[in-house]
């Protein structure tokens, strides 16, 4: 089978590492791809937001089957033109990824079928949105509407903090994704992410996991993309999870499919859990970075085959053959990430670094400059082991990042804390 993987972050390595141990994977290319990537699978050069584009390079390329990491893809509707052109595709269709790409359109779903989550009002306007916030008082939580690269959230713990993110979003510091705003109720609990196959009709659970957003140790300063995850995710029991399954997940398929736009793909709900009680914080339509590196740690090559009966609509036929095992990543960082970093600095020690089924470096911003890896991004590496416990894998994932050499960078020596 030739595959194609869309993507090239610390994701889409993770996705290249645990699909090429299945033996159905002839031949993987993974577009654009990193210097990591290209250690394992063939690159190529793709606009991978132009559907057209893929189409015709999957037809050059005979491909059989497309795999769709990021969103950006998914909400331009890429999968739609694959799919259209006879191609097997996971990932959802353009109007099913408004459940990432519109965060008014995920509170109107769970509005119409239930499911619990935060209080909320929806604005186009500076003014009024000031207004609701000063009538409903700090903490509150200011999201842009669209996408945002998972920085478009504002926890403000006071007035003017929420103010002047108003002003910021409508103002365009996120461009189109923040001509509308949504404010939410301030939610207390822990934090952890559910991620679930879907096929249209049926909802397969296939994994939990916890990340860390926060920059610094102790979950000090700014938010960010994630600096780190860890598998399964203590807070979310069978029990909630069961819970959080039947209140919130299968509700909201139940509305897509009702509304025309059934849910094909995976769905990852961002859920606050206090006193045994799950509510949805947020949607995403495409596997977590980092919590992806920590799943596809533990589940290897059968998520090949997960993923391709979620594509031909038998997920009612399949199930994940989970060990009793952990798995932790730690995100290594430019420094001044989230904000302002510098590009092009030189990493070294990586080829001492193991590479196996329980210990391995994803990429992420990462190229080859003259057979040197360099730093193109703000999160650049995902240091990733499994172990028998999370204490196990905390071990492996700390031991191996103290051998990178790398003093542009910097990484959080405290994942894994609220569980440990």
């Amino acid at each position: 089978m030739n595959i194609l993987i869309l993507g090239g972050g610390g994701r889409e390595h993770s996705l290249a590492w645990a699909v090429k141990q299945n033996p159905k994977c002839d031949r993987l290319i993974v577009a654009p791809g990193n210097a990591g990537i290209a250690q394992l699978a063939e690159t190529a050069t793709i606009n991978i937001e132009d559907g057209d584009a893929v189409a015709s390079f999957c037809a050059d390329n005979a491909i059989d089957f497309v795999i769709i990491g990021p969103e950006a893809p998914l909400a331009a509707g890429v999968s739609d033109v694959l799919r259209a052109a006879g191609l097997s595709v996971f990932g959802c269709s353009q109007a099913a990824a408004q459940l990432e790409s519109s965060k008014a359109f995920t509170k109107a779903i769970c509005d119409a079928c239930d499911a619990p989550t935060a209080k909320y009002a929806h604005f186009t306007q500076s003014e009024p949105a000031k207004s609701y916030v000063t009538e409903q008082g700090a903490p509150i939580v200011i999201k842009a509407d669209g996408l945002a690269a998972g920085k478009g959230v504002v926890v403000a713990m006071d007035l003017e903090t929420a103010h002047a993110a108003i002003d910021d979003m409508l103002g365009g510091q996120f461009g189109d994704a923040g001509a509308e705003v949504v404010i939410e109720e301030f939610m207390e609990g822990e934090e952890a992410s559910y991620f679930l196959l879907c096929d249209g009709e049926t909802v397969l659970p296939v994994g939990t996991a916890q990340d860390h957003k926060r920059a610094f140790d102790g979950d000090e300063g700014p938010n960010t993309g994630g600096m780190g995850a860890y598998s399964p995710a203590p807070v979310l029991s069978d029990a909630i999870a069961d819970k959080a399954l039947n209140e919130i997940v299968k509700p909201t398929v139940t509305e897509m499919a009702k509304r025309g736009t059934p849910f094909s793909g995976v769905l990852y709900a961002g859920l606050m859990i206090k006193d045994g009680q799950p509510r949805l914080v947020e949607y995403n339509v495409r596997f977590g970075d980092p919590e992806c590196q920590v799943l596809m740690m533990r589940l290897g090559g059968q998520i090949l085959d997960l993923l391709l009966a979620c594509a031909e609509g038998r997920l009612a036929d399949v199930s994940p053959n989970w060990a009793d095992d952990h798995a932790m990543t730690i995100v290594m960082a430019a420094d001044g990430y989230p904000g302002s970093y510098k590009k092009g600095t030189v990493i070294n020690g990586l080829e001492a670094l193991p590479e196996n089924s329980s210990e391995m470096t994803f990429h992420a911003g990462t190229t080859m400059v003259d057979s040197v890896v360099t730093a193109t991004g703000g999160r650049v590496l995902n240091v990733t082991a499994r172990g028998d416990s999370l204490k196990d894998a905390h071990a492996k994932a700390y031991s191996m990042i103290k051998k990178i050499d790398w003093p542009e960078g910097f990484y959080r020596s405290d994942i894994g804390y609220r569980a440990l």
